[in-house]
């Protein structure tokens, strides 16, 4: 694996992985809570362009969750439940990037797209690992 190499899905999963661990750091006060959960999304994210990469699927330059899922599942894969709710992360992606005004995120908010995060890693892990 060729961690530069765009085409290749392992690429992305290790991308995806390294956003969840900078997601994960929460224990250091200097750190918003809003950029950790950027980071979730970010991790989600990858993982869905990791499985499209790995069935063959074009996908655009997006940051829209749902719709990476809906063309993984116009290809005829299913997607469970617990990664389909990672549609809550997509606005991470945008509007709690930048200073702008958004309510304050939560310490439960954020231990729920961490968690969200997680799921859709671990099936993008299994669907590229051929378990899925």
């Amino acid at each position: 694996m060729n961690p530069l190499d765009p085409s290749d899905p392992m690429a992305w999963l290790q991308r995806a992985s390294s956003n969840l661990h900078l997601a994960k750091k929460s224990r250091d006060e200097n750190v918003m809570l809003e950029d950790l959960c950027f980071n979730a999304q970010q991790a989600a994210e990858k993982a869905l362009k990791a499985v499209c990469l790995f069935r063959g699927l074009d996908f655009p330059k997006t940051h829209s969750l749902i719709r990476l899922m809906d063309i993984i599942e116009a290809d005829g894969l299913a997607i469970p439940h617990k990664v389909k709710s990672a549609d809550i992360l997509t606005h991470y992606a945008v509007q709690t990037r930048y200073p702008s005004p958004f309510e304050e995120i939560t310490r439960q908010e954020y231990r729920e797209a961490v968690k969200v995060a997680v799921e859709v890693i671990n099936w993008a892990e299994m669907v590229v690992g051929g378990e899925g």
